[in-house]
């Protein structure tokens, strides 16, 4: 029965194994499909939109508000039906007697009004619109930056794939090269020509190189799973580059001005933004002038209109004092201004510093690249001289599995120099992007 058991949890794994769907894919396919259904994309331009909104919102302050209603009542209300009478123009001389006027009948009055209201001058009104325009604005901005962000992103989640990939093969040739250590040393063991310690020294070195591989296999299903989710794909998917991992030439990069990069404008809007918005609170302690209209058209039957009328004006009205609210609000905007150029001035401070850093780093990784692909040959160079030592029995067991790892070692960190040369490249590229 336990024996089953085990049978079944082998089967299972196997079934695991081969349900995983092995796809190639190359950088470009990558940055596409990041590009059309990244969730973070979505979000951002959503946020453009929502601020697209508030804009269109703010023509109110420019456009008139009409409204059209219907009303339809009965009273007996001395001053309302007598009002009601004279809308109607249906006002008679026995009406003015004071017994009607003091107990009227019961009269029904239906109205059919439009109103129509105008703002001619509201000044925190024009500068809450410029505010809204500018965050608009630097909202779309944000939605571009992000966009460059998700390419970097995707760039660098293929090199760590690519990375991965070119691990498992290295360790896949040094597991082998390790058995085949192996099977000499137990060749020799077996003709009493290699001590036992020396056997168990080589099968530790399996057992390890044996444990490596698997981590960089789960490295490689990491790395496979981060890239489905910056393209929003499901299913269980081990992706495959189709691009091997080399030095990427970019050229040399343009000289640019941080201010034009698109993150370090949406800052400055941003800022722009709540300089208008306290603008705005300031404009409040002055008055608004606003023109209105109506026409009226009443009867004592539904949806008729024997009277009718209209009204015309214009309005001044001016908030003299409330409480000390607008002083207050007045003060808060100023401060969030004063801090909202702290932080522009602050950001582009920190960007300009992570640019001179990149482009440290890719001079000193440059620099690594030569010095690591010339230790990578050095070190396979020497495995090949002490195998065949080995195998003449020239050479110790101990110094030939160093070679061996050396070798492996030195591999692992040629491919690591070049995906960081490669990703600093690409770090510069996003950094000086406009």
């Amino acid at each position: 029965m336990k024996r089953l058991f085990v049978l079944i949890i082998f089967f299972y794994a196997q079934g695991q194994l081969f349900a995983q769907d092995h796809v190639k894919i190359s950088l470009q396919d990558v940055l596409m499909r990041v590009q059309e259904s990244n969730s973070s994309i979505k979000v951002s331009e959503q946020e453009a939109k929502m601020a697209k909104y508030d804009y269109r919102f703010s023509n109110s302050i420019f456009l008139p508000q009409i409204s059209v209603s219907h009303t339809g009542m009965a009273t007996t209300n001395p001053l309302m039906a007598f009002g009601s009478k004279l809308n109607q123009e249906i006002l008679t001389q026995a009406d003015f007697n004071p017994a009607l006027l003091n107990d009227p009948d019961q009269i029904e009055n239906y109205a059919t009004k439009v109103s129509v209201e105008q703002p001619l001058i509201n000044l925190d009104g024009f500068y809450q619109r410029k505010a809204a325009k500018t965050t608009m604005e630097a909202k779309e901005l944000q939605a571009m930056r992000t966009r460059d962000y998700l390419d970097f992103e995707a760039q660098k989640a293929y090199g760590q794939l690519q990375l991965a990939h070119r691990a498992v093969e290295v360790l896949q040739k040094a597991y082998e090269a390790a058995n085949a250590n192996l099977n000499m040393a137990q060749n020799s063991y077996d003709q009493g020509l290699l001590q036992k310690a020396d056997l168990l020294e080589v099968k530790v070195r399996v057992t390890e190189v044996s444990d490596q591989l698997k981590t960089t296999r789960s490295n490689v299903k990491n790395a496979s799973d981060y890239l489905a989710f910056l393209m929003n794909e499901q299913g269980d998917v081990v992706y495959e580059p189709s691009e091997e991992l080399m030095p990427d030439n970019l050229g040399g990069t343009v000289e640019t001005s941080l201010e034009n990069r698109a993150d370090v404008k949406a800052m400055d809007l941003v800022s722009e933004a709540y300089k208008a918005n306290m603008r705005a609170d300031n404009m409040t302690f002055l008055p608004r002038l606003n023109a209105f209209a109506s026409y009226e058209m009443y009867d004592d039957q539904i949806f008729q209109a024997d009277a009718k009328g209209y009204i015309i004006g214009a309005s001044l009205s001016w908030d003299v004092f409330k409480g000390s609210q607008r002083f207050a609000k007045a003060g808060k905007s100023k401060t969030s201004y004063e801090k909202a150029k702290q932080e522009y001035e602050q950001y582009v401070a920190k960007s300009t510093m992570e640019l001179q850093r990149t482009k440290r780093m890719v001079e000193d990784a440059k620099s690594r690249l030569e010095t690591s692909k010339l230790a990578m040959e050095q070190s396979e160079e020497s495995l090949r001289i002490r195998t065949n030592r080995f195998k003449e029995g020239l050479e110790k067991t101990t110094d030939l599995l160093m070679a061996e790892a050396t070798y492996a070692e030195k591999q692992l960190a040629y491919y690591q120099t070049i995906f960081e040369y490669n990703q600093a490249q690409s770090l510069l590229t996003f950094l000086t992007k406009e």
